[in-house]
């Protein structure tokens, strides 16, 4: 009898580091609608319970995931256009031609001096996004791959979205630009990747008695006779882990600037991952994913809860070395 949940079907294996965003919140003042980011690690700290808890108004005890925001710019303006099946297609980008030349983007077609001839012909397009990177060089773990991914913007209509990204090109993007305290984010990241794996593990199924075959840790049956074949329900071995996931609601406690970084990083820093150097965020909780594994932040879909900063009382640094 299996245990396992299909929610998730197929198990597929991730195809590569930053996952897909298919749906962003639509703010009506302008604003990115999220980042990228890498997961350091993980500690406790001490806040002041402001929930409806018993333990409302005293200190409690929270473990919290720390994420490290490398230094990030935008290189580019990306134009959509929906076509008769109404499906959006892009049309066009527009780039920073001194960020794209150092991003190794040799022809480009598009460049500033050709927004005032688009701002005339803004009804032939749908939507309209910011191109942007995440200079990894910058980390600790030495990352030297520059990560480059396309954010939502917010804003009453095309016209407000264009002029809000046309302020920020060419220009560095600081996590607390985008991220406040106390607000709620969804994060989307790739598992911890577990190899092969069978189907006790990957499924929970029961073992089988000692007396009934020689083997113990396998299915019973894949089946009736008929049907004659295999269904895809029946568990079996096969990959675990390193999955596309979604978390949704996590709180942020502290937003952090490259000048405090020293008050989050343990002694001997973080396990597997070292010292945190740039902007961070503090989530509570824990995310998908090891260390130095790409974290996509993107703002709440389902909570439009007011952003309410956290008190925090103490934060952990003792070693995690040992852990």
């Amino acid at each position: 009898m299996r245990r396992g949940s299909l929610e998730y079907w197929p198990h597929r294996r991730a195809h590569g580091q930053l996952p897909r965003v298919r749906s962003w919140r639509e703010d009506e003042e302008g604003s990115f609608s999220g980042l990228v980011a890498f997961k350091a690690g993980m500690t406790h700290v001490g806040i002041m319970d402001d929930s409806l808890a018993p333990s409302k108004g005293s200190e409690v005890i929270k473990a919290v995931t720390v994420l490290e925001v490398p230094k990030t710019y935008v290189y580019g303006i990306r134009f959509y256009r929906k076509n008769h099946y109404n499906y959006k297609n892009s049309a066009m980008a527009i780039y920073d031609e001194t960020l794209a030349a150092n991003l190794g983007i040799k022809k480009v077609k598009h460049g500033k001096s050709e927004l005032q001839g688009i701002r005339d012909r803004l009804g032939e397009f749908s939507d309209v996004r910011a191109l942007m990177f995440a200079q990894a060089s910058s980390l600790s773990f030495g990352n030297k791959r520059t990560v480059r991914f396309e954010i939502h913007v917010g804003g009453k209509g095309i016209g407000e979205k264009l002029a809000f990204i046309e302020g920020w090109l060419g220009k560095e993007v600081k996590a607390s630009d985008i991220i406040r305290e106390g607000e709620y984010v969804d994060i989307s990241s790739i598992s911890k990747g577990k190899g092969w794996a069978g189907v006790i593990k990957r499924f929970g199924v029961a073992r089988l008695p000692r007396k009934a075959t020689n083997k113990v840790r396998h299915v019973g049956t894949l089946g009736p006779w008929h049907p004659p074949k295999v269904t895809y329900m029946v568990p079996q071995s096969g990959h675990l882990g390193y999955n596309y996931r979604t978390e949704l609601n996590k709180r942020v406690l502290k937003v952090g600037t490259q000048a405090d970084a020293n008050s989050v990083n343990p002694s001997g820093g973080y396990v597997n991952y070292g010292n945190v150097k740039n902007d961070f965020i503090m989530i509570a909780g824990s995310l998908p994913g090891s260390s130095k594994r790409l974290v996509r932040l993107r703002k709440a879909l389902r909570n439009d809860a007011p952003a309410k900063k956290i008190e925090i009382t103490y934060i952990s640094l003792t070693s995690k070395q040992g852990a």
